[in-house]
């Protein structure tokens, strides 16, 4: 047996059958897996990964769904509705996740996306979220160098840029002239290190700097092309800069440099709008 992690995924042991569900245990008592959430042929003994929260009644319980946000991590997630103690969220459970008042950063319109932290609340030892999410990143110096891969996070949208959150730890700036088309709160994509400036935020960039990002765009690009059907790809120098982006996930500058890389090589043939495996 093993103590629970609430708000985060469980391998717990059956325990016993009964009406309502099965019964899972562990070092913290057993809990409900209700009878929506077995898989077909469960019996005793078996080992499951499950999720673990509170119901409506407060009582541990058990699901096989999967939610949009674990504890301790941030997620972009929709107001569902709303009550005296504060916001509630959709996080693909039947129960909602509060959003406290006294964590909301301004007053919030139901369907509107915000971003949160998830975290478990000592007082209540209830899962909560908080729209003050920058108190939740971490002060010590980002473990990176320039031109690392990193995983970003869309937390927010400036005049500057993005603001994202890297690595899942600390706060960074993707700023609008990296960007070529609209990214949704919430969005993860792949980005590199740029510069950990004096107050320890990160600069961002979606493509690495230098030839690097140019052989490693052709490389993305032949794949494209190969994997197109036909061997034709619906993209060239008079493309729209959005749809190279759709497309391929580089700007137009960086796609017409991989493009003429692949034509001097004489690997493609060139068309307006569409490249051509040779």
């Amino acid at each position: 047996m093993a103590s629970l992690l609430l708000g985060d995924y469980n391998d717990l042991e059956v325990a016993r059958e009964t009406s309502v569900g099965l019964y899972l245990t562990s070092d913290d008592g057993d809990l409900l897996l209700p009878n929506k959430y077995v898989e077909p042929g469960t019996r005793v003994g078996d080992i499951l990964r499950v999720f673990v929260y509170r119901d409506s009644e407060d009582r541990l319980i058990a699901t096989n769904l999967r939610p949009l946000a674990l504890v301790n991590s941030f997620a972009a997630l929709t107001v569902r509705d709303h009550s005296p103690a504060g916001a509630f969220l959709d996080w693909g459970l039947e129960k909602d996740l509060l959003l406290p008042y006294r964590n909301q950063r301004r007053d919030l319109r139901t369907g509107e996306r915000v971003l949160v932290y998830v975290y478990l609340d000592e007082e209540s030892d209830r899962l909560v979220a908080s729209a003050k999410w920058k108190q939740f990143l971490s002060n010590a110096t980002f473990p990176g160098e320039p031109g690392d891969a990193v995983r970003l996070l869309v937390a927010d949208e400036t005049e500057l840029g993005y603001p994202v959150i890297v690595n899942g730890t600390h706060q960074g700036l993707l700023f609008h002239n990296e960007v070529f088309r609209p990214l949704r709160l919430g969005e993860q994509l792949p980005g590199f290190l740029r510069q950990v400036r004096d107050d320890g935020k990160l600069d961002v960039r979606l493509q690495k700097e230098g030839y690097g990002e140019v052989e490693s765009a052709t490389d993305t690009l032949l794949k494209a092309i190969q994997a197109a059907p036909g061997g034709r790809l619906p993209l060239g120098d008079k493309s729209l800069a959005e749809d190279v982006y759709r497309r391929v996930g580089m700007s137009k500058k960086v796609f017409k440099k991989a493009l003429g890389a692949l034509f001097r090589q004489g690997l493609v043939l060139l068309e307006p709008e569409a490249t051509v495996l040779k």
